[in-house]
């Protein structure tokens, strides 16, 4: 499946840009692409800055901020996805952008992994002095 997706979505994604670049021309066509790269940096920056005040304010009341940290990283792919040449792409990245769709993703792998993860490990208790 991955192999499936790293050869399909460059396929689209050219034959798409052909079809725009068909309808409106290649000039338009790549102010679209680099337009879209530049309002997705920017609203990136801003879920981004958003996202780490969010973890910071939770460590700060000595809570885990698993949340967050997963939103991070969806930020982070998201940010990938619209610096990559395209439409697709770039829809699939503005879509990790907006708050309530990564909400949805997070609770979709919840659901998806719930109860598959299991970390084993041992401790000992260090006295406090």
């Amino acid at each position: 499946m991955p192999l499936l997706l790293f050869i399909g979505i460059p396929i689209i994604e050219m034959w798409i840009l052909i079809q725009v670049g068909g309808e409106i021309g290649a000039l338009p066509t790549i102010g679209l692409v680099v337009l879209t790269a530049m309002i997705g940096l920017s609203l990136l920056k801003r879920q981004g800055l958003s996202t780490l005040m969010s973890a910071r304010a939770k460590m700060d009341q000595g809570r885990i901020p698993a949340g967050e940290l997963v939103s991070g990283v969806m930020l982070a792919v998201g940010g990938a996805l619209l610096l990559t040449p395209g439409f697709v792409t770039d829809v699939v990245g503005f879509l990790l952008l907006i708050p309530a769709t990564r909400r949805w993703v997070l609770l979709q792998l919840i659901e998806r992994y719930r109860g598959k993860i299991v970390i084993e490990g041992d401790y000992r208790q260090i006295d406090d002095r």
